[in-house]
């Protein structure tokens, strides 16, 4: 476990393959909607099969709404996150990609807005929560996107305008968008409408729809969906 800041979830894990350094490296971002009883082992299956295919993983936590974070506590600890990997040992601050799962996704695409110390080559976002807007009027998991950003989007459009990659479009950075359409978590829709919002944008963003696959099998390194997502790195 590695600090990035001075708080208890400021940390990631770093997971190194075998090869020599430097190594390319995938900064991964958890879902659960932001909420604290989610952490990053969920993507510990992904950061193993990372390192053995010959990249570092850096594994991130975050704060998450119940336990100090929410907005804009959130989005500054993945940037802070983000921008670490330039002091990391042995891996290459100029092959970064972020692949982000669900709220996670969200968090991922948000970071390829910002021009900051460390910016990604691509992201990979497993059924992301994309578009906050949509998120909020649909009210998914008990709305979810107004527990983060400190209400609806009514009384603060500003904040949904920063906090939503899909209002930020162009990026800049390319994307992969990959969503099954059996997901009942994050419906495909969101995936739908941010792709849609960055080609218009000029955006290099590309959406693979996945037929029957649901929302965690995105996540197990066994499964066919990931070996398709990797293959994007």
């Amino acid at each position: 476990m590695i600090a990035y800041g001075d708080g208890e979830d400021q940390v990631g894990d770093l997971w190194v393959p075998d090869g020599p350094a430097p190594w390319p490296v995938a900064v991964l971002l958890h879902g659960g909607y932001w909420r604290a009883r989610w952490g990053r082992d969920l993507m510990d299956g992904l950061a193993a099969d990372l390192a053995a295919r010959g990249f570092a993983a850096w594994n991130l936590e975050y704060r998450r709404v119940g336990a100090g974070g929410g907005w804009p506590a959130t989005f500054d600890d993945v940037a802070a996150g983000l921008d670490a990997v330039a002091d990391l040992d042995g891996v290459d601050p100029g092959r970064v990609a972020v692949v982000g799962h669900s709220a996670g996704g969200h968090l991922a695409l948000w970071l390829a807005s910002r021009h900051a110390r460390v910016r990604p080559r691509v992201v990979v976002a497993l059924a992301p929560v994309a578009d906050l807007s949509l998120a909020h009027r649909l009210r998914l998991s008990d709305d979810a996107a107004a527990e983060l950003l400190g209400g609806p989007e009514a009384a603060l459009p500003d904040r949904y305008r920063q906090a939503s990659p899909t209002a930020l479009v162009p990026l800049g950075v390319r994307q992969v968008l990959v969503h099954g359409t059996a997901d009942q978590d994050v419906p495909i829709a969101l995936s739908r409408s941010h792709h849609a919002a960055a080609v218009a944008a000029g955006d290099d963003c590309t959406l693979l729809e996945l037929p029957g696959v649901d929302h965690m099998t995105l996540i197990d390194p066994a499964a066919s969906p990931w070996s398709t997502a990797v293959a994007h790195l």
